[in-house]
């Protein structure tokens, strides 16, 4: 019998230590949040913010305490989102954009607004109505990282109180009706009719311009050959006189003499069927080159 008593006793007290060991347990866990990289958790402690939990191992107050938010702070794309808006010079443009946003700050985002995506995209139609009303449709297609950078600054400004942060808007198109597509196709042919006019009489005028530099380079070459020649008579010229100067007239009459001999001979060299009509005075010519030869020897 006090045996039975002594079993009886020690398992009841090792089922107490049990369920202290047991409940030990549980207050361990539940003290203990292990927070992965990419979240943050909101703890709330009687539904009143208590804490934000970072990423790694928190430890928290048990049965008081309770992670009332699991909150991703991973980047985040909004749906392509399109509103219509109207443009300084009254053309009515359809724009697609789209918005990336990370949550930095989640108790501003758990506590203050209900439907983030929502307060986005509407926020962003308004900025972008308002920023494009500004300019002129030539202005909107041309500046568009301009206009980029506005409207993400805007918004910007007007997110900061929700805990998030804007990393990147972008407009992916600016759509028009088709009677303003046809009306600017038109305007494009003809601004690409006027270039090619412009270009080929800019063509035409450099053809021109290269003719006469041409014929200017060809007229001072022909120019300076004329030169160099009357440089060449003067030179032979002078070397003449010279001679004269220095062998007297002889030397010169001689010269004479020996050109006419030279030509007779070449006339007499021909085929022997022309008829040859001399000067009269053609024997005296020769009579004065022999005479003049006779001379020179």
């Amino acid at each position: 019998m006090d045996i039975e008593q002594a079993i009886f006793d020690f398992l009841g007290s090792s089922g107490w230590l049990l369920l202290l060991f047991v409940l030990i347990v549980v207050v361990i866990l539940s003290a203990v949040r292990i927070v992965p990289q990419s979240q943050k958790f909101v703890v709330e402690r009687f539904g009143k913010l208590r804490s934000v939990l970072k990423p790694g191992i928190n430890l928290i107050v048990p049965f008081f305490d309770r992670v009332a938010h699991k909150i991703s702070i991973l980047e985040r794309q909004l749906p392509i989102n399109r509103q219509d808006a109207i443009t300084a010079d009254n053309v009515l443009v359809q724009v697609e954009t789209s918005v990336f946003y990370r949550i930095i700050e989640p108790e501003k985002t758990v506590y203050r607004i209900r439907d983030i995506d929502a307060a986005i995209a509407t926020t962003v139609a308004g900025i972008v109505r308002s920023e494009i009303g500004t300019l002129e449709l030539d202005e909107v297609q041309s500046n568009r990282s301009q206009l980029i950078v506005r409207i993400q600054g805007s918004l910007e400004k007007v997110v900061d109180d929700w805990g998030i942060e804007v990393t990147r808007a972008e407009i992916l198109d600016v759509n028009l009706d088709e009677a303003t597509r046809a009306a600017m196709l038109q305007q494009l042919n003809a601004e690409r009719a006027r270039r090619a006019q412009v270009t080929e009489a800019e063509g035409s005028k450099r053809s021109v311009e290269l003719n006469a530099d041409a014929e200017l380079y060809a007229a001072e070459q022909l120019a300076k050959a004329r030169r160099v020649q009357a440089d060449a008579e003067a030179y032979a010229t002078g070397v003449v006189a010279a001679a004269i100067a220095e062998n007297g007239l002889e030397a010169a009459q001689y010269q004479v003499a020996l050109k006419q001999v030279e030509a007779l001979t070449a006339v007499g060299e021909g085929a022997g069927k022309q008829t040859i009509l001399l000067p009269s005075n053609v024997l005296d010519a020769f009579g004065d080159a022999f005479g003049l030869l006779k001379g020179r020897k």
